[in-house]
């Protein structure tokens, strides 16, 4: 294994620690559940990082799933390059909201309406103001595992940052805040009704990541996704598919078109403004009709609509629409994840492989994982030991056992056979290593 220098990147991270919380803009960053020096990027292009020492990485974060593309994509550059000259931010209304608007809204059937904001936070914040004024409840039913941004209604049994961090709920959320939100379990049916039956004529919504991928990546059961549906409508309440992650990722019109189900409210983020700062909650034109101007529940944002991440969304969309894209894509990520499993298979290391279209995550756990529990029982010491092993032999994955692989266009079949070579070599080096308590 070849040793990698880090040393301007040690000394930028601890300038870094001066001056920001930790080091780190999101707490992920800073490798806590994995140890190690965490990187400082100089660079990026194609699936491939540079660090500030030089050293290069394929990397299977791709900005948390925002560069469906991959970094630096020429014809999404020269797009941002030409909006630029034109005006970065105006504070009023373009006809580049209208257009990305319009692409979205063909997209996903389930949307009439959307708003822009600048992140997923944003739009899952908003749209749950928004389904409790339109129902006029005020409890929140989301899934253990699923995360949904970090607004304080979400915090709880949350997922991804807050479980590679070992926290199960954010000291500073009001316990008041706290009690308006049910957890379920995800893919258990029987839990949902048991929290409606409880709860009657008081929940407004069920927030769901249709697949989920703030656990790791955990696939919906073929029946979770159809009976959550009806149970809301039963009930009088909103379904709102989070699909921040999976929009756009599993498919041009996202997981409801993948499963065929249509939510009321759908929260969108990352790939839509094609790795710049971008948003939208949307849905049917009588829920979105309350949102002010037209009606009384409040939102805004300086930088909402932004004309930059407009321009980026749009060209990133068109080129997401081309014959042929998904299945290219998913062509990819299945040879990947048959690697990743034959190696795990072979390598006498105990696992399992979740995935769904281009998305996946190597759970080292002696059970299937299909809900929060499951996901939480995996060994992180020994996710930890294959992270930094991958990583000194170039394979840059998400530094936490909670969060998703995920592959881009631009990673080519030398990548990926370089990727199933090094997890082999990995695999091989935490086994010969002393056990994981």
């Amino acid at each position: 294994m070849t040793h990698r220098t880090r040393n301007r990147s040690q000394e930028i991270f601890r300038q870094a620690e001066q001056l920001l919380v930790g080091g780190v803009n999101s707490p992920v960053r800073a490798f806590k559940a994995v140890g190690g020096e965490p990187l400082v990027i100089d660079s990026a292009a194609g699936a491939h990082l540079l660090d500030a020492d030089g050293n290069e990485y394929i990397d299977y974060v791709c900005s948390w799933g925002a560069l469906i593309l991959g970094h630096a994509h020429p014809e999404v550059t020269a797009a941002l390059a030409e909006q630029a000259r034109r005006g970065t931010s105006y504070g009023m209304t373009s006809e580049l909201e209208v257009e990305l608007a319009r692409s979205i809204v063909r997209a996903l059937p389930a949307l009439e309406m959307i708003r822009f904001v600048s992140s997923g936070t944003e739009a899952t914040m908003s749209a749950i103001r928004v389904a409790r004024a339109f129902t006029g409840r005020n409890l929140i039913l989301k899934f253990e595992g699923c995360y949904h941004g970090h607004a304080d209604s979400f915090l709880s049994q949350a997922g991804s940052g807050l479980a590679t961090l070992g926290i199960a709920s954010s000291p500073g959320v009001p316990p008041s805040f706290a009690e308006l939100t049910l957890n379920a379990s995800y893919n258990d049916i029987a839990t949902v009704e048991k929290l409606f039956a409880s709860h009657p004529k008081q929940i407004a919504a069920a927030i769901v990541e249709p697949v989920a991928a703030n656990m790791g990546v955990v696939p919906p059961t073929s029946k979770f996704l159809p009976e959550l549906r009806e149970l809301t409508r039963r009930n009088g309440a909103l379904l709102i598919f989070d699909e921040v992650i999976s929009g756009f990722r599993l498919a041009y019109g996202g997981a409801q078109t993948v499963f065929g189900i249509e939510p009321d409210i759908t929260t969108l983020g990352k790939i839509i403004g094609g790795g710049l700062p971008a948003a939208a909650y949307g849905g049917r034109r009588d829920i979105m009709r309350l949102v002010a101007p037209l009606g009384p529940v409040y939102q805004a944002g300086t930088l909402s609509g932004n004309p930059l991440a407009m321009r980026a969304g749009m060209e990133t969309l068109r080129l997401l629409a081309a014959r042929g894209f998904y299945e290219d894509l998913n062509r990819k990520a299945e040879r990947l994840v048959a690697g990743l499993r034959e190696a795990l298979d072979s390598s006498g290391v105990v696992g399992q492989l979740n995935s769904a279209g281009s998305l996946a995550t190597l759970f080292f756990s002696p059970q299937p994982v299909r809900d929060y529990e499951g996901a939480k029982k995996s060994d992180t010491r020994r996710f930890a030991a294959f992270f930094t092993e991958m990583l000194d032999r170039g394979v840059f994955l998400a530094p936490s056992q909670f969060e998703a692989l995920f592959v881009s266009a631009a990673h080519t079949e030398e990548d990926i056979d370089r990727t199933l070579a090094t997890c082999r070599e990995s695999l091989k080096a935490v086994l010969s290593a002393a056990p994981a308590d």
